[in-house]
């Protein structure tokens, strides 16, 4: 989900013929809720699975990883985000944000995470 909303869906969102700022900022925030939603259900599943299940410590470690940076991105990220993209919506000509590039960061981190738990997961079954 990860993967096919943070680095497809929304790149492409905003090449779309009409697709303005202001209407493209408007989904992104439907959207990013919606699966921050997912994840953070997705998150505790993983997390009792991980703990319940008795996986090998690397493999709790990189959950672990994932798990917070998804708290930062929900706590400390997207917070800033969301003033920035009210402000957009509310008409203001904001200059860009780095905030944005440290979001995107979060995602690369966490999908590696998830990547390197899923693949130890598998190879010490």
């Amino acid at each position: 989900m990860v993967l096919a909303i943070s680095f497809l869906e929304t790149p492409l969102k905003f090449r779309a013929p009409d697709v303005t700022l202001r209407i493209g900022l408007g989904i992104g925030r439907i959207v990013f809720r919606a699966l921050n939603a997912v994840e953070v259900v997705l998150a505790v599943v993983v997390v009792v699975a991980a703990v319940a299940g008795g996986v090998a410590g690397s493999v709790r470690t990189s959950v672990v990883v994932a798990v917070v940076v998804l708290v930062v991105q929900l706590a400390a990220i997207r917070p800033v985000l969301n003033k920035r993209s009210d402000r957009v919506l509310a008409g203001a000509d904001v200059p860009r944000s780095r905030t944005h590039l440290m979001y995107v960061s979060a995602e690369v981190v966490k999908v590696a995470a998830l990547v390197v738990a899923g693949v130890l997961a598998l190879t010490n079954a």
